[in-house]
């Protein structure tokens, strides 16, 4: 068992560093995008190209990660393996070639509606372009993380992140001082990666569709689908209701406190990239249970914790940016928490996934995205950017719960979700407290009370019995 953390734990630790320079670099970057759009609008605009972007990505992935994780550990035949790629790849590059149309046939009609001008038509080309080069070399990548090339696939991400910064800023600080620029420094990188991936990519690529494959595939992946417009309604509804209800403007302000919210994935990005191969290789050995009930517990601690320190750091990090973007901060720490939840729900679903029950991913997230656009509708127009974080934290934590029960039906993990809900929920209330406590100017002897509060109740919850203690059948009873 302590062989089995030990690797998850290295393969994290390097995916972490990855990240933390990933996201090191945005966060350099962000600061600059805001110099050269200091309009929050047009930071709006981008931020806009950008979740449709992730809309799209969500298509053409169609569920089928999940699919060719699954797949390539239940075959030894490497002959197999690649085959399972080469199907998931064509499939992809179809979906991409299929949304690429759309936008050409759609033309300025497409931008007039989603851009609120019919001259942005080019943004979306650029768009569609990008998501073939990224298509291509997200799923190389892929790969790679199956066989464990962990050093590879961090050296190829931080480029490509170094790249998109350093061709970006070029562009805006010479001929394209626009959102244009930002999207063709993009395209750019995303070709570059391609290229320096060819000897990785050249056997992924097949014209011949094995059916029987594919089927298969597509069989597993199918149910996923749902779930995954379900993401794209919960993460994005939000901004085209902002867009309707308000403007521009506070799309952009939105979009910049999600920006920084990504913090939280420094802490929990490593885990993320990591937990599906690893969480599919032990799912067999002996007393699995209990080490996912102590990483489901361990994880959770460190997210909130992690979450209460954005909320403390964020008023001083955000002055980094245009003043015209500093009020944004006050929305990060919610959201942060939300972007934890994003990723926690897919270290809590583990039974879900192991017998292939995927389409329970689908329901929950379908009512959480109905939830969602519901409270939208009626909390936005009253809060604007509250009602909008409002709405998104409570349809997360709808699916979270839902998903949660579900899982342990088909997988159970020995862990008590009402003292996971405990320290979540005074998470939320810490968090609450310190942005009122910025808000109101107060001393910040009341941000310290606020981490008292929290440190406190997790301390009374005997949280530590369940991370480092040894398992208690008693544990069956609180779930």
């Amino acid at each position: 068992m302590l062989a089995q953390i030990k690797r998850l734990g290295g393969d994290s630790l390097l995916y972490a560093l990855m990240n933390v320079g990933t996201k090191l670099i945005a966060f350099i970057m962000l600061p600059i995008y805001t110099r050269f759009l200091p309009d929050p609008a047009e930071y709006g605009v981008l931020d806009y190209v950008d979740r449709l972007s992730a809309m799209l990505t969500f298509l053409v992935i169609f569920g089928t990660d999940s699919a060719l994780a699954y797949y390539y550990y239940d075959t030894k035949d490497e002959d197999k393996r690649i085959k399972y790629v080469q199907q998931v790849m064509s499939f992809r590059l179809a979906i991409v070639v299929i949304c690429a149309l759309v936008f050409i046939l759609g033309g300025e009609w497409l931008s007039n509606l989603l851009l609120e001008t019919p001259n942005a038509v080019h943004l979306l080309y650029i768009a569609a372009g990008i998501l073939l080069f990224d298509t291509i070399a997200a799923l190389v990548l892929t790969v790679m993380r199956y066989q464990f090339k962990t050093m590879k696939v961090v050296i190829f991400t931080v480029l490509k992140m170094f790249l998109v910064a350093v061709l970006s800023y070029a562009l805006l600080a010479t001929i394209m001082t626009s959102v244009e620029g930002i999207l063709i420094g993009r395209i750019i990188s995303g070709i570059l990666i391609v290229i320096l991936l060819l000897p990785n990519l050249r056997k992924f690529f097949s014209f011949n569709i094995n059916k029987e494959i594919l089927k298969e595939i597509l069989k597993y992946a199918a149910p996923l689908v749902p779930a995954s417009l379900a993401f794209w309604v919960i993460v994005n509804s939000n901004v085209i209701f902002l867009k309707e209800y308000t403007s521009f403007t506070e799309v952009g302000l939105y979009g910049t406190a999600v920006k920084f919210a990504s913090l939280i994935t420094l802490l929990t990005s490593g885990v993320q990239m990591a937990w599906r191969p690893y969480s599919m290789s032990i799912k067999d050995k002996q007393d699995s249970q209990v080490v996912f009930a102590k990483l489901y517990m361990a994880i959770l601690l460190i997210g909130t914790l992690g979450v209460l320190l954005v909320a403390t750091i964020m008023p001083w990090v955000i002055k980094l940016l245009d003043k015209n973007y500093w009020e944004a901060y006050k929305y990060v720490a919610p959201i942060s928490a939300v972007t934890f939840l994003n990723f926690y729900y897919m270290i809590i679903s583990v039974g879900i996934f192991f017998k292939k029950k995927t389409k329970y991913i689908s329901i929950a997230f379908g009512i959480a995205a109905i939830v969602n656009v519901i409270l939208n509708v009626i909390l936005i127009p009253q809060l604007s950017i509250w009602g909008s974080v409002i709405a998104y934290l409570l349809s997360y934590v709808v699916a979270i719960v839902l998903i949660f029960f579900r899982s342990q039906k088909e997988y159970h993990v020995p862990v008590s979700f009402w003292k996971m809900s405990f320290i979540f929920i005074n998470m939320l209330i810490a968090v609450a407290g310190i942005i009122y406590t910025q808000e109101s100017q107060l001393s910040w002897i009341y941000i310290l009370l606020a981490w008292g509060y929290f440190l406190i109740t997790t301390i009374l919850s005997r949280v530590d019995k369940d991370i480092l203690g040894k398992h208690q059948k008693a544990m069956n009873s609180d779930v």
